[in-house]
């Protein structure tokens, strides 16, 4: 496919290469359930992603794990959470792994996340999160299953990352495993050309610009992660302007196809915009910048309806939410053109048929 030193003569070359980005046409505002709607279901499972079906997302943000077999998992963290997961019990009655919570999924096989309940507890910060206890984590091949037996049209879109950790990277495989294998599952499926392939790990994304420079990427930042550490050796001090329009111009260099910056500060005071103390990261410059380049700009999690409104009116060009269902009040509110949604007896038969419980 690719060797690591290629990867980093592209990287090296990024800011001199020229990148195809590949921009579709957008017919309505791309919303988009951030881990299928964590705010509203128990978070990056079939339960979730059915439910953002249900409330009209036109894209399914979510992140992938590769297990020790190399199996590409959809879940957001690198490792199994006791306040997410319960063990059941273990594969096999000796086995030296279990308990398999606290552990990390690159240390996990298929056969032992298989055992896992995911669907039973209901996060502290998320108290609206409906429970489906007994839901077992699903693969990335199974989720693609699920939504394809609801989305018969293939209208909907995918925003999948690599969660890799650049800073500690023995928590996690390699980039190399990440993109082979991702890009695998997205090839098998119905859905390669309606993917953009995200990660705050830039390494990942030049490497999938090398395996299919078809697909977009999305270029994950925040405060914490704007350095050449994460940034695939780029430096913000080497651009000029503002913050945000040297953020911008590092994405470009990097060949992403849109930006996705987180959109409070962390310097912040506060965690909305009407209290004392609140910072944007996302801002007005970095949105211009980004379109000046061609970029387009999509930041997370935004939950607060006034910080989504200022920044539908800087011109973003779609949110990703915990809160699907309330953003989409938003936006029609705001006179967005958001979709309907699927039939929920199409959703909820496909939902019978694909979701596994302990």
């Amino acid at each position: 496919m690719f060797s690591f030193a290629s990867l980093l003569t592209f990287a090296v070359a990024a800011s001199a290469t020229p990148i195809s980005r590949q921009h579709a046409v957008q017919e309505t505002f791309d919303l988009q359930a951030h881990r299928g709607g964590r705010g509203e279901t128990v978070e990056s499972t079939i339960a979730s992603f059915a439910w953002a079906l249900v409330n009209g997302v036109k894209t399914l943000e979510l992140d992938n794990g590769i297990t020790k077999d190399g199996v590409v998992m959809v879940w957001h963290d690198e490792n199994i959470e006791a306040a997410k997961c319960r063990d059941t019990k273990p594969v096999t009655p000796d086995d030296p792994d279990f308990p398999y919570v606290g552990k990390y999924i690159a240390n996990l096989t298929l056969a032992q996340l298989k055992t896992l309940d995911c669907g039973s507890q209901r996060l502290n910060d998320f108290p609206e999160q409906l429970r489906y206890p007994g839901l077992k984590l699903s693969t990335m091949d199974e989720l693609f299953d699920f939504v394809q037996c609801v989305d018969t049209e293939n209208d909907l879109y995918f925003n999948i990352e690599s969660k890799i950790d650049a800073a500690l990277p023995h928590r996690t495989r390699p980039v190399a495993d990440f993109v082979e294998l991702q890009y695998e599952a997205f090839a098998k499926s119905q859905y390669l050309h309606h993917i953009t392939y995200q990660s705050f790990d830039w390494r990942s994304l030049l490497a999938m610009k090398v395996m299919d420079s078809s697909i977009p990427t999305s270029a994950l930042i925040s405060p914490a992660t704007a350095n050449p550490i994460w940034m695939a050796g780029l430096n913000l001090l080497s651009y000029e302007g503002s913050l945000g329009e040297r953020i911008a111009q590092a994405a470009s260099d990097a060949g992403a196809d849109v930006l996705s910056s987180s959109d409070i500060s962390d310097l912040s005071l506060s965690a909305d915009p009407n209290i004392p103390g609140f910072r944007y990261f996302t801002t007005k410059d970095m949105i211009d910048k980004s379109h000046e380049l061609g970029l387009l700009v999509k930041p997370w999690t935004v939950n607060r309806m006034n910080i989504a409104e200022q920044l539908l009116d800087w011109g973003v060009d779609g949110i990703i939410t915990d809160y699907p269902h309330a953003l989409a009040r938003t936006l029609t509110h705001a006179d967005y053109f958001v979709n309907t949604g699927f039939p929920p007896e199409k959703v909820w038969q496909c939902f019978e048929k694909h979701a596994q419980f302990v």
